[in-house]
């Protein structure tokens, strides 16, 4: 049905909803039924295969990061002077003697995390 007999037969239904419902018809019953609650707009059934695109599209999203992260870390250089352990735990002591985070961190009382270490150690 044309966008413009729909727009006339809903303002014709309209009208005849402000009367009492008693006395329409009851095509007019199921037609303002279906206008209220039929499926259609946001409840439309999806399309068959949109669970099928919904995967595609996420496989293809994932599967375009992974590459971009694969190049950059091909590309990347060597890591920074200050990743190394010596470097970390003297990055502690500086804070400890800083009196950093006295309260909950570094140079609180009974602190038993690792502070800045975090690569592994030399062997």
């Amino acid at each position: 049905m044309p966008p413009t007999e729909q727009a006339e037969l809903w303002m014709a239904l309209r009208d005849r909803m402000k009367e009492n419902w008693a006395d329409l018809t009851l095509q007019e019953k199921k037609a303002a039924y279906w206008i209220a609650f039929g499926a259609h707009g946001p409840r439309a059934q999806p399309p068959a295969d949109e669970n099928r695109k919904v995967a595609l599209y996420t496989a293809i999203g994932i599967l375009a990061s992974l590459a971009i992260f694969t190049t950059l870390r091909a590309f990347a250089g060597p890591a920074p002077s200050t990743m190394n352990r010596e470097y970390e735990e003297a990055s502690n002591e500086f804070l400890k003697n800083q009196r950093a985070e006295p309260f909950t961190g570094i140079s609180s009382e009974g602190y038993s995390g690792k502070g800045q270490v975090q690569s592994p150690p030399k062997h």
